[in-house]
């Protein structure tokens, strides 16, 4: 799909960047255009991958200017620059505002300017039934994109997925738990009854190609993910790195939700079932709602949230395979000699 395509990734800097560039600069793929605002993680950037197809263009989601001046001749646009942290999004939320809403509309406003073909807007499970500034914002950046796919459709296709969290990503608990067991702290936990979704990188990837292959104008993809209570991972961690440092408890975090939901109840009465993913169609229809009959949705009245509190909860022992298989911590417990063992088990 992206043979002798030129790809642009704003926030390309970020582990979803590293993963797409990972995943296709092997392939014939003619150019990865990086674009972020941090010079120095270009700079690693450019130094550890050594690639000719890949390109880097300093410049800020804010400023519609030096967007544009990176989409000259882009094919299609990966939307992934983003304001993530909860907490500091709680006490700034107005720059969280200006990078995951109006970044957002500045970013689709130039795609449809320059021509892109096909534009995928990175979205969060804390967008949906958000009660934080970062899933706030993140969940008008949907709503921007879903209006925009609507103005745009006969010339660039706008649509977005939306995910939990990714293990070993910038911000994650996993390298927090890491430098903690390192120095022999015990883990700092909010609280071990909080869940969360749990998937590794490429399941990040694989969902927006798959967004890109079969998305429509305005369409929300999901993909199905297992999830775990924190505490479980926390125990999961220990015992891979054999500490016996335990964990604290230290009380929920400004913005912290105790679970996270993928697709909100209303949501569900319109997804489309694809197996690994779900498909959130856009409400296509205008103003004049005389045209439509005004009685509610009666199958509302039984539908469920999809959160990671009703999803497939992993066991310590799953959750451990899955850690395995993260890059981080590959290379932390690469050395450890129960890590063969481990690797021989089922994960269910």
């Amino acid at each position: 799909m992206l043979s002798n395509r030129t790809l642009l990734i704003t926030g390309g800097t970020g582990s979803f960047g590293h993963a797409v560039a990972e995943r296709f600069l092997s392939t014939d793929i003619a150019e990865i255009r990086i674009f972020s605002r941090d010079e120095k993680k270009q700079e690693d950037m450019r130094r550890d991958y050594q690639n000719e197809k890949l390109k880097f263009y300093i410049g800020d989601v804010r400023d519609i200017a030096s967007i544009k001046n990176a989409m000259h001749g882009v094919d299609y646009v990966f939307h992934a620059a983003a304001l993530k942290q909860v907490p500091s999004c709680e006490f700034f939320p107005l720059e969280a505002v200006k990078t995951n809403i109006l970044g957002t509309d500045n970013v689709l406003a130039a795609a449809v300017e320059m021509g892109v073909k096909k534009v995928i807007g990175l979205s969060t499970d804390k967008a949906a039934y958000p009660i934080n500034a970062m899933g706030i914002s993140k969940a008008m950046m949907e709503k921007v994109m879903v209006a925009r796919s609507r103005v745009a459709v006969d010339t660039t296709v706008i649509c977005g997925t939306r995910y939990g969290n990714v293990m070993g990503s910038r911000g994650s608990v996993i390298p927090l738990f890491i430098k903690q067991i390192k120095s022999g702290q015990p883990l700092t936990v909010t609280d071990p009854h909080m869940t969360r979704y749990l998937m590794v990188l490429e399941e990040a990837v694989d969902l927006v190609m798959f967004a890109f292959a079969h998305g429509q104008p305005g369409d929300i993809f999901v993909q199905k993910a297992p999830a775990c209570t924190i505490g479980d991972l926390a125990i999961a961690m220990l015992e891979l790195f054999g500490s016996q440092a335990g964990y604290k408890v230290i009380g929920t975090r400004h913005g912290e939700k105790l679970y996270e939901t993928l697709l909100t109840r209303e949501e569900m009465t319109k997804a489309i079932d694809l197996g690994r993913f779900y498909r959130i169609p856009a409400d296509n229809r205008n103003l004049n709602y005389d045209q439509y009959l005004v009685e509610g949705q009666v199958e509302l009245n039984d539908a469920k949230e999809y959160n990671s509190h009703n999803a497939l909860r992993l066991s310590v022992a799953c959750i451990k395979k899955m850690l395995l298989n993260n890059r981080v911590l590959q290379e932390q417990l690469q050395d450890l000699p129960q890590i063969n063992a481990i690797k021989g088990d089922n994960i269910i």
